[in-house]
């Protein structure tokens, strides 16, 4: 699994365990919903700025975030 896909599976659950769609998880980080569909599917990177944004919104710490892409990647190795 890349690091893309990564953060995708990790995006779509924190957005699901806080009860959001794609939409308005896209409209609280002035993201566009595409933008967030395309995270999801490891199809975009994130930049810094996003992965705080994103953060924000889902009521974490970005480095929260990325502890948990990490342990995704190391699970799949």
């Amino acid at each position: 699994m890349d690091i893309e896909r990564a953060f995708g599976e990790v995006l779509r659950k924190e957005r699901k365990n806080n009860s959001l769609s794609q939409e308005e998880l896209a409209h609280f980080s002035d993201l566009d919903r595409t933008y967030i569909s395309m995270l999801e599917r490891g199809k975009r990177q994130p930049s810094l700025k996003t992965i705080f944004m994103l953060a924000s919104t889902l009521n974490t710490l970005p480095s929260e975030i990325m502890v948990k892409v990490e342990s995704l990647l190391n699970k799949k190795y």
